[in-house]
């Protein structure tokens, strides 16, 4: 009946279910293909995407990816059963031959309500894949047989509307968050790589800056084994502004038995650590101490992504993982500053041409720190601190408030689903 809840096979509610095709991919241009790794917390990464060229391999109009298809990552070892709703399109867009593009039919069903129900049984879908260990595939057969429940139309709408606020209010910090770490790299860039305020100075314009933190650049420039720099400023040698040291080798598990253990998935992924996908280790307490982790630490990994860095912001009980090396210096402003140049294009560079490793490229603790660079009097470095850590902390902020919007999302959803939570009861609380 239409004002009833009923249970559906997940075919019987979309207009198209099927697997992409191998695509011939291209440098530069074309179509946008996702892949696996495109997919991770039930979010579509298109920067991860490749490219294909549709007019060597034409593509059929119903492998072209539309607003709120869903994908399910269909093969692999740790990404089989990923699952996301593509809201949006940075432009034409399809998938390759690991993924299956499911679209809901707005005829019989919500788009955003089904986008939330396939989520809801995102380890199901995991669990539908069939042969080995290394070979596991989700065939669209046995996706498309998974039985979801469907609420009444109206229902369905409130559904999505709700728990689309807060993916919406989610996606809106991810992409403040992104703002702020491009602010923080942007700034660092003009002051300590192209030198803007040194430039303005010379040629007589006015940087722009407060009096106080202008006075701190001077108007001329040098020669230095690095190239020309600001007059008065210094290069060294990365290691001889911190301390190295490599991490503690544990097992990984959920299950709280000690601090958390942070690992080079744990940084590698965005400009900035989301504790609460953090696993956690077993430790001694002598160990614990020793590789306890602390505000202003920074941290490299030397394999699997040689060269990535991230900085501790906040107090937190946790160890670094052997494929991480722990970068100390003797002050916040110096910490931030070298957590500047991590992040920049010129230690991106220095890192691509540093790695090693015919299997795995890999950078050990030497290596890291044996890169030289431009050192500002450490009076500008506490004024960029100044500036930074303001947008850092707002960072840090949104990625908690974030975090809390999940557990509420993630509480309402199944209760929603199954009927032992109403709209009206939300309502009422409201």
């Amino acid at each position: 009946m239409a004002g009833e809840w009923q249970q559906k096979p997940l075919v019987e509610l979309c207009s198209y279910l099927n697997r992409g095709s191998a695509p011939a991919y291209v440098t530069t241009g074309g179509v946008l293909v996702l892949n696996q790794k495109c997919v991770r917390d039930q979010r579509v990464e298109f920067l991860e995407a490749r490219c294909t060229d549709a007019a060597s391999k034409p593509i059929t109009a119903e492998r072209m990816l539309c607003p709120w298809d869903v994908v399910v990552n269909s093969t692999g070892v740790g990404t089989l059963g990923r699952v996301a709703q593509v809201k949006t399109l940075p432009g034409p867009a399809t998938v390759d031959s690991h993924m299956t593009i499911v679209r809901p039919d707005p005829r019989v069903i919500d788009p955003e309500y089904l986008g939330l129900v396939v989520r809801l049984f995102e380890t199901q879908i995991k669990e539908l894949g069939e042969g080995s260990t290394g070979q596991t595939e989700l065939s669209r057969g046995r996706l498309g047989s998974l039985v979801v429940p469907v609420a009444p139309r109206p229902e369905q709408r409130a559904i999505a509307h709700i728990l689309g606020a807060l993916d919406d209010k989610i996606e809106l910090n991810r992409r403040m968050n992104e703002t702020l770490e491009a602010m923080a790299r942007a700034l660092f860039k003009s002051w300590f790589v192209d030198f803007d305020p040194v430039r303005a100075k010379a040629e007589g314009r006015d940087p722009g800056l407060p009096a106080d933190i202008a006075a701190l650049f001077p108007d001329s420039f040098e020669d230095s084994e690095l190239g020309e720099i600001p007059k008065g400023w210094d290069v060294k040698r990365l290691a001889d502004l911190c301390s190295t040291q490599y991490g503690y080798t544990a097992s990984a598990v959920n299950e709280p038995v000690g601090p958390k253990y942070l690992r080079v998935t744990d940084i590698n992924k965005r400009n900035w650590i989301r504790w609460s996908d953090v696993p956690y280790c077993a430790i001694d307490a002598d160990a614990r101490h020793v590789y306890a982790l602390h505000v202003g630490d920074l941290i490299v990994a030397r394999m699997a992504d040689p060269g990535k860095a991230a900085i501790i912001e906040e107090d937190i009980d946790a160890v670094f993982a052997s494929y991480l090396v722990r970068l100390k210096t003797a002050s916040l402003a110096e910490s931030y500053y070298i957590y500047g140049f991590l992040k920049s294009d010129l230690y991106a560079e220095y890192a691509e041409g540093a790695k090693s490793g015919s299997v795995q490229a890999n950078m050990n603790a030497k290596v890291i720190v044996d890169v030289g660079l431009v050192v500002p009097p450490l009076a500008l470095m506490q004024q960029h601190l100044n500036v930074v850590l303001p947008l850092r902390r707002r960072l840090v902020a949104s990625s908690h408030e974030s975090h809390n919007l999940a557990i509420l999302r993630d509480t309402l959803l199944p209760k929603l689903m199954s009927g032992e939570l109403t709209v009206k009861d939300m309502e009422s609380v409201t």
